[in-house]
């Protein structure tokens, strides 16, 4: 797993590299000396924000699917799409709208927290999957639907990361 989890890395980094060289982002938010990386990317707000509104490209989605826990479902889900839309953007190699787009980061940003509290996404994945008491009884995928939900995903995994269990 952990083979396969550096293998897409790699290929992110690459892919965010790529889409900032061949973008006009500001570049007093971009590091001139080197090459962005997916870390880097997910670290810089205002990085993500320009991606977003340039609208995530269906290269980046499906390195970040392929990076990430959800199935094509969740993903439809997430984004208030249908499976064959979500299917289509695939064969048209189209780049996502920036409500979407924001939604994709969102998930990266979520798994990316995720294996920072787990080190495992099988791990991850079992906690996202499971009803937690401290979110309502509710399994955390099933708040990742909207913005606020997602906040408290992430609100719960930092309090499990410092060890501050309800």
């Amino acid at each position: 797993m952990a083979t396969v989890t550096t293998s897409i890395t790699t290929k992110l980094d690459k892919e965010i590299a790529n889409i900032v060289k061949g973008s006009s982002f500001n570049k007093k938010f971009i590091s001139q000396t080197k090459d962005i990386t997916y870390a880097d990317f997910l670290s810089n707000k205002m990085l993500m924000i320009s991606v977003i509104r340039l609208g995530v490209p269906y290269s980046l989605f499906n390195l970040i699917q392929d990076f990430t826990p959800f199935t094509d479902d969740n993903w439809a889900d997430f984004l208030d799409i249908s499976t064959k839309s979500l299917h289509r953007y695939k064969q048209t190699s189209r780049s996502f709208k920036s409500i979407q787009s924001e939604k994709i980061i969102e998930m990266a940003e979520v798994t990316n927290v995720g294996l920072e509290v787990f080190g495992d996404m099988e791990k991850f994945k079992l906690w996202i999957e499971t009803p937690s008491f401290a979110l309502g009884n509710l399994k955390p995928l099933d708040l990742l639907r909207d913005s606020y939900g997602k906040e408290l995903v992430i609100s719960e995994l930092t309090r499990i990361n410092y060890g501050i269990l309800v």
